[in-house]
């Protein structure tokens, strides 16, 4: 076997692509894992995670990353440094493409993840993990009687927003319209909340904070006026954007740009799978994406056993 010949390659090392690099390494196949730039994926830039079952005192996301990427990589998984530029089909070999070079492989599975839509805002980058947050059930118990600012009104923005309210003794919710897109029910439940008020026609123009977000400053989109507001925290829910766009014409896409996957995780080419984020836009929890990837490896260990 060629050395870029392999029996699988994954694209991406979140939670999704190391367990699914796990499963299939253990499982006796010649495997390879590609990612980008920082193995963990958004887990691995999490400060504290709570709610991964084992860690009664919840774990730190690049210690628990690490952990992921070591016992694979004990069962030969071997890890290479690349960003994928493109997939393809040659008869029962899967390609993929990197730069001017390609890797072979009898399957593929992808796991690149999704990234959190970012208000591009003075102090967001610095302060993710100190007091700006785009998952709720993540960072929610952070925020106990806290008084905290929520941007976004869609649905996602309304439903993790109600979540907040059992831990937070106030939450503003700042949507730069004056009506929500939100679905009714989600909206009956917001307007009666008492922990819920609405700050309407408004953006936020600055993260204010050195170590600890320590307030924003809102601007009001209609009368340009800019106020500063003392928050503890402040969680964006403006959409996420699915690590796919190398992927447009090789697999088909909803459109949203997520792979359209099977129950058993299959996507519409042949001997490709996916997991993890870049197919799930409901859950997006490192657990549910640690399941995918164990999944989408015992598919593939069925499917090249089916090859031979």
């Amino acid at each position: 076997m060629d050395q870029n010949d392999f029996d699988v390659i994954i694209l991406g090392g979140g939670p999704a692509g190391l367990t699914a690099g796990l499963y299939a390494s253990r499982a006796m196949l010649k495997t390879l894992l590609l990612e980008r730039a920082v193995t963990g994926g958004q887990a691995a830039i999490t400060d504290a995670i709570e709610n991964y079952p084992g860690f009664p005192d919840g774990v730190i996301g690049p210690e628990l990353m690490e952990k992921f990427q070591k016992q694979a990589q004990r069962f030969g998984l071997e890890m290479r440094l690349e960003a994928a530029a493109g997939i393809s089909s040659r008869g029962k070999e899967r390609v993929v493409h990197v730069g001017d070079k390609e890797y072979r492989a009898g399957a593929i599975i992808i796991t690149t993840g999704s990234d959190p839509n970012k208000l591009g805002v003075a102090r967001e980058q610095e302060l993710t993990g100190k007091g700006v947050s785009y998952c709720a059930t993540c960072d929610g118990p952070f925020f106990r009687d806290a008084e905290i600012i929520l941007v976004g009104g869609g649905n996602s923005a309304l439903d993790e927003g109600l979540f907040l309210t059992r831990f937070v003794s106030k939450l503003n919710i700042v949507h730069r319209r004056d009506q929500l897109r939100a679905d009714k029910i989600y909206q009956e439940k917001a307007f009666a909340h008492p922990k819920v008020d609405f700050i309407w026609d408004s953006v936020v123009d600055e993260i204010v904070g050195e170590d600890m977000v320590q307030a924003v400053k809102l601007k009001n989109v209609k009368s340009g006026e800019i106020i500063e507001r003392p928050t503890e925290g402040v969680f964006i829910f403006i959409g996420t954007t699915p690590n796919t766009q190398f992927l447009e014409g090789a697999v088909e896409l909803d459109e949203r740009g997520y792979i359209v996957t099977n129950e058993k995780l299959e996507t519409s080419m042949p001997g490709v799978w996916a997991a993890g984020d870049v197919q799930d836009s409901l859950y997006r929890q490192v657990v549910t994406s640690a399941g995918q990837g164990c999944a989408a490896a015992m598919e593939v260990e069925k499917y090249l056993a089916g090859l031979e």
